[in-house]
């Protein structure tokens, strides 16, 4: 018997980010650099394309480069295995090869689907990632997770697959819906409460501007959420348990529950996590020792946001068994990032079923 210890030279994954508004004018010219692709395949949704897909292909045809368009269907369903196997089938149908790229325009949800696409593509092949709301400009476009979600669970399966670039261009939010811009908001919020105090109290600051949707206020949370994300992410790029990035999953366990339990249907992913940070902030009062006015701040910047204080009534069987498949449940346990206080998030911890029924109960849970 032999065994054997390969090394390989280290191959660092890099990601450069653009902030900067009208930016979206100079998606050619920043693939270009980046990937050097003669061809890319640019995947949008249905309501993204018809918005912006048209300047996206402009400006990629204009730096010389052939564009294919490929449209997936708006909104979270669109991020399941068979829509998954369509691209696949259309990247094949196109011919898409190792040194073209994938550039993907749209939402958390087109980034989730695409870049998953672009990482198990002929094994890998670079993508370009353009986040077109809130919550993907601050969130789903930093970090390289990508995934689509199962019956059993919300991004269940998927690949750590970084970006090589991403372009962000506070400009195309004009065309957010209010509600979606609001549920963009919470996971600024999120990651102020969970790992930036500063970012927390800049919003407390402004809560006035960002309920109102004021494009300054907008970006300015937009630019910072993303310093922070950055940072954290840097630290921990593939989430190693008890790791830095698993903060960032604070108010997730209830949040991926209830879009689960509910079939993706009825409640936007920002509005579920809303939710879930509210149970999870009671839960830290209880067992964490959070100050109850901590508890309190968080609470009054989600209702000055318009967020929901509740789930749409959700079976309390289906949301345990949504949160048994929850990526930090370990040795059979559902943990829960808590937070003793704004700013510091904790390593994921069980806590005792009592407690988690009772504040699911509160949040909404029928039964």
């Amino acid at each position: 018997m032999a065994d054997m210890t390969l090394t390989y030279p280290g191959y660092r994954a890099s990601s450069r980010v653009r902030i900067a508004a009208g930016s979206l004018a100079g998606l050619g010219a920043f693939t270009r650099t980046l990937t050097g692709a003669p061809r890319v395949a640019l995947v949008t949704d249905s309501r993204v394309g018809a918005l912006w897909g048209a300047a996206a292909g402009r400006s990629l045809r204009a730096a010389g480069i052939s564009v294919t368009t490929l449209v997936v269907p708006a909104g979270e369903g669109a991020k399941r295995a068979e829509v998954l196997v369509r691209l696949w089938r259309r990247l094949a149908a196109e011919r898409i090869g190792r040194g073209d790229a994938i550039v993907a325009l749209g939402g958390g949800v087109v980034g989730d689907l695409a870049g998953f696409a672009a990482a198990s593509w002929l094994r890998g092949v670079p993508w370009i990632c353009v986040p077109t709301t809130v919550l993907a400009q601050v969130d789903a476009s930093i970090g390289g997770k990508t995934a689509v979600d199962l019956p059993e669970g919300k991004n269940l399966v998927g690949a750590f697959h970084q970006p090589v670039g991403v372009l962000v261009d506070a400009g195309v939010l004009a065309t957010l819906p209010a509600r979606h811009v609001r549920a963009g908001l919470a996971e600024v919020v999120k990651m102020g409460f969970a790992v930036a105090s500063p970012l927390f109290a800049w919003c407390e600051r402004h809560a006035d501007e960002l309920a109102a949707g004021e494009p300054p206020a907008l970006a300015g949370a937009v630019a910072r959420a993303i310093r922070v994300k950055a940072r954290v992410v840097k630290a921990d790029e593939r989430e190693r348990e008890g790791g830095g990035r698993t903060a960032l999953n604070y108010g997730h366990t209830l949040g991926h529950a209830i879009e689960a339990a509910r079939e993706y249907r009825g409640i936007l992913h920002g509005e579920a996590v809303a939710v879930g940070m509210r149970a999870a902030a009671e839960l830290s009062e209880q067992v964490s020792g959070l100050d109850r006015g901590s508890r309190v701040r968080l609470e009054a910047m989600l209702d000055h946001l318009g967020l929901p204080v509740t789930m749409p009534a959700t079976p309390l069987a289906a949301l345990l068994a949504a949160m048994g498949n929850d990526k930090k449940r370990a040795r059979g346990e559902v943990r829960w990032v808590l937070t003793p206080r704004i700013g510091l998030a904790s390593v994921p911890r069980a806590v005792s079923n009592a407690l988690v029924r009772a504040a699911l109960r509160r949040a909404g849970a029928r039964g």
